[in-house]
């Protein structure tokens, strides 16, 4: 008997079929093979005349969904899968146990109609064990799950479709808001806006170094005459003084260096010295938000890289499934972290009983485990024969699983208070020790913090012993200024957590949104870590707040996603709940037509700061300024490295300056009789020659019949222009330099064996020499202007070197799924991220010290996209190899062109349970 198993990669394939009998086939969709339509020219015809056919989503009638089979992938796989199929006498659908995994089944049935025995299996760790308990325990598709899945899809297009279409009509074309999206960037936002308002406090502080029997330790002032020295917390945030009512001592920079002189030579004495003990518990184990805060904080890693690390760790069989948020571990992975525990720490490491972990999300519901090594019992990381950051990433989910079931850690805390006598004051410091009675978990696994002062004070430090009474010496002082520090901006990690605890997004969804706001750096850009909102995002946010303020509000946001639960627990009515969101008087629908005649494009491209003199807009080359100063009207580019929270009028007065200095005339081309002229502009200094030049069209005649022809509109002739080299600076550039610039490419000479030209020029990306087909980069611009026929055809006849042998600028990291190293090299076109065979440029302006892997992974990708070497295509030919039948089945023509056909308008099951 012939049975069939259905899942979404090759890799999952691969893995599965190890555990499976020779009846089984196990052939991949290679993910979603039916989706919403992209817009309406993917719409089956009969449908694009509609009203709401950009949607792909029938508002008119109980929000039917119409789904295609866009790509040529999924064409071909589908073919694939009902070719297969017709020989099987069951069918079995393995795909992922959340609700897009449940969606992905109830699609490929609909596609694929299957006349035999149709199974349900579901597991979420891929052993033998876990295999062959789902193939005993197949149940029907959730039809529950399908239609919370379902409303997610078609609410994400309802409100992300209509509302990125407007954004990008009123600010820029191409932006895009989305439900979750939109929350996340105001949330950058709105810290962004903190920062701005807050008001920096100073203060000074005394630490001493002291010695006690030979045991140096340091110490802080405390006090002064009983009255405690002022710290960062007791400013007020918006005036940057301290809090009214607090009675503190604020140490000024005077006074505090005016102690130093005789606090050194003063006797020192132990006032009090009081211990604590206390105990800490280890961390539930990893659901997806945990895993993807501990991996961009202990690894580096973006929310995006540490889910396609997990997935591919999931498909090998390595961990459980990625996407949960249940921190509970079965009968089975307690025991086997219990004794991974036990035979690396020993018994005592171990605590008494199984520790039980209640899940803190608000939603949690989407699989039933934590993510924990695969197995009955745990294979640790040396063992496992992983390698970069596979390997990383198993070792922190190997460590954090065990370390869930191990003993509280015992710590004591000393607190130490030394008083110390200055021109009849008293002084009283305190020294702080921390020390590890017992190291419990923390042998295996501690978690990290976002926050650096809180990582500071859970770190051991030894205090020698002392007592009451005693002397001690001091052997330094110093007194040092503070400021206070505007709250922290938003790293990934810490975004995420936030978004978490908010209620707001799925365990599916954190990644695919961080990517989303950091791509092309349109909505924040990374400083170190950190995520900072552009202009554009403060833009885009105002007008949502303006316009659509349910939209971004968190409260409402997360109501949402309550309400997209109870479908999924079959408690509400998915068309229900879209009518009342999207139809109903005064809801979205209605709010988005009063948005397209209501909003202002000068207005909405306005971005308003506190404490702000200038017009700041977002036009589409960027943001830029305008302001009067001394009854000029002046006008400037802003640069996006200057954060909104940091930008002043001094900041503009200044880039005013520098750009009011452009344009330059160097004097007249000799041949031409036009101004050369130096100027500036978004992209660095620029040559010109002459101004543009309005051409009138010539008299277009009659036609045939008497009538006139209607007359063209004048042509504009834009003056030649040539960046200013890199080793010529701007300011010193002379006239006959900036001829040489604006007349190449200079004709070295003829080539002595052909006697074809060999010209030298500057293009986009560096000099170069070309002799018909044949170029090579030049190491200098200089050479450009001064080589010899003989130097250039020496050139010339060297190798070409290949794109891998070009200078390393920097090392990003290794790619997730490869573990291979991706690298920004300088080529002969300027820097480009390299991947394998791929390489992949960078934007114009990029500097290569900072793109991050998360941007070198988006650039590799879209290079791909574009070449056609899609990595879908390249998992399938490397992991689908035995019986070799998906490949060989998806190359059959016919099929797939029937498959292209096949279009759906979705009135199912899922209709009936409404």
């Amino acid at each position: 008997m012939s049975k069939l198993v259905i899942v979404e990669s090759p890799a999952k394939a691969k893995t599965i079929e190890k555990y499976l009998s020779g009846d089984f086939r196990v052939l991949a969709s290679v993910g979603h093979v039916r989706d919403l339509p992209d817009n309406a020219s993917q719409m089956p015809e009969k449908y694009r005349s509609e009203p709401w056919a950009k949607l792909g989503v029938n508002t008119e009638k109980d929000f039917e969904a119409v789904y295609v089979v866009k790509d040529a992938s999924s064409k071909k796989a589908v073919a694939a899968l009902r070719k297969e199929l017709k020989d099987a006498d069951e069918l079995y659908l393995a795909t992922d146990e959340d609700r897009e995994g449940e969606a992905i089944s109830w699609h490929l049935v609909e596609l694929l109609k299957p006349k035999v025995p149709t199974r349900r299996m579901v597991f979420h760790e891929i052993t033998k064990s876990a295999i062959q308990n789902a193939l005993s325990a197949t149940r029907d598709i959730d039809m529950d799950l399908v239609q919370a899945q379902e409303a997610r899809r078609i609410l994400d297009r309802l409100v992300g479709y209509p509302l990125s279409l407007l954004v990008g009509q009123k600010i820029k074309y191409g932006l895009s808001a989305g439900r979750v999206q939109s929350v996340s960037v105001r949330l950058l936002v709105e810290r962004e806006r903190e920062r701005r308002a807050f008001r920096t406090g100073s203060y000074w502080d005394i630490d001493a170094e002291l010695d006690k029997s030979g045991n140096n330790f340091p110490a802080s002032l405390r006090s002064i005459d009983g009255t405690r020295l002022a710290t960062g917390k007791d400013f007020d945030k918006d005036t940057g003084k301290i809090i009214e009512g607090k009675d503190v001592l604020l140490l000024g920079e005077k006074e505090a260096k005016s102690l130093l002189d005789t606090l050194k030579d003063s006797p020192w004495e132990v006032l009090s010295v009081t211990k604590s003990q206390y105990t800490t518990s280890p961390k539930a184990p990893f659901i997806t938000s945990t895993l993807q805060q501990e991996a961009s904080r202990k690894l580096g890693m973006s929310a995006r890289q540490a889910m396609s690390i997990a997935q591919r760790l999931y498909e090998s069989g390595r961990i459980t499934y990625m996407r949960t948020d249940s921190t509970n571990l079965s009968k089975q992975a307690l025991s086997a972290a219990r004794a991974a525990a036990t035979a690396l720490y020993g018994a005592e490491y171990v605590s008494d009983a199984p520790r039980i972990y209640a899940s803190k999300s608000k939603g949690a519901q989407e699989a039933h485990e934590a993510i924990r090594p695969a197995g009955e019992t745990f294979v640790e990381p040396k063992n496992t024969g992983l390698r970069g950051q596979e390997y990383k990433l198993y070792d922190l989910i190997y460590k954090r699983t065990i370390a869930s079931q191990m003993a509280n850690a015992k710590k004591t805390r000393t607190s130490v208070d030394l008083k110390a006598e200055v021109d009849g004051k008293e002084l009283v410091f305190r020294a702080n020790g921390l020390q590890t009675d017992f190291a419990g978990f923390i042998s295996a696994y501690l978690e990290s913090s976002d926050d650096p002062e809180a990582e500071l004070a859970e770190r051991e430090r030894l205090l020698p012993e002392m007592k009451e009474g005693d002397k001690v010496d001091c052997t330094a002082v110093d007194a040092s200024g503070h400021e206070t520090q505007p709250p922290a901006r938003y790293t990934e990690a810490s975004l995420v957590k936030a978004l978490e605890e908010a209620g707001i997004g799925r365990p599916s969804t954190y990644s695919s949104i961080m990517s989303k706001i950091t791509r092309d750096e349109r909505f924040a850009r990374k400083k170190g870590k950190a995520l900072v909102p552009t202009y554009t995002a403060f833009a885009v946010i105002e007008l949502l707040e303006g316009h659509f303020s349910n939209l971004v509000d968190l409260d409402f946001t997360a109501s949402m996603e309550d309400d997209l639960d109870a479908i999924a627990r079959g408690a509400t009515s998915k068309v229900d709940y879209l009518h009342s969101f999207y139809r109903a008087k005064g809801a979205f629908n209605d709010q988005l037509k009063a948005g397209e005649e209501g909003i202002d494009v000068g207005e909405a491209r306005i971005v308003h700061l506190e404490d702000f003199d200038a017009v700041l807009r977002v036009g589409k080359n960027g943001p830029y300024a305008e302001w009067e100063s001394d009854g000029e009207v002046k006008k400037t580019d802003v640069p996006e490295d200057i954060p909104p929270a940091d930008l002043t009028m001094e900041d503009l007065e200044k880039l005013y300056a520098e750009r009011a200095q452009w344009p330059k005339s160097l004097g007249v081309d000799p041949e031409t009789g036009k101004e050369v002229i130096v100027n500036t502009g978004r992209y660095g200094h620029y040559l010109q020659l002459g101004e543009p030049e309005i051409v009138e069209p010539e008299d277009p005649g009659f036609y045939k019949n008497g009538k006139p022809k209607p007359k063209k509109k004048p042509k504009t002739i834009k003056p030649k222009t040539a960046s200013v080299p890199k080793h010529i600076h701007p300011e010193e550039i002379t006239l006959d330099e900036a001829l040489s610039v604006l007349r190449l490419p200079r004709i070295i000479g003829a080539h002595p064996e052909d006697g074809e030209p060999i010209e030298a020029t500057i293009g986009r990306y560096g000099p170069y020499l070309r002799h018909l087909k044949n170029s090579r980069s030049l190491e200098n611009p200089e050479q450009v202007f001064s080589l010899s026929v003989e130097e250039a055809v020496a050139i010339l006849n060297k190798p070409k070197a290949r794109r891998g042998g070009q200078k390393v600028l920097k090392e990003i990291g290794e790619d997730p799924d490869s573990g291979d190293m991706i690298n920004v090299l300088d080529g002969r076109y300027g820097p480009y991220v390299k991947l394998g065979k791929t390489n992949a440029s960078l934007p114009k302006g990029t500097n290569p010290d900072e793109i991050t892997l998360e941007r070198a992974l988006e650039l590799i990708a879209e290079r791909r996209a574009k070449t056609g070497t899609k990595t879908t295509k390249k998992a399938t030919k490397k992991k689908t190899t035995k019986k070799k039948s998906t490949s060989k089945k998806t190359t059959k023509k016919k099929p797939a062109k029937k498959a292209a056909k096949k279009t759906t308008t979705k009135k199912t099951a899922a209709k009936k349970k409404d």
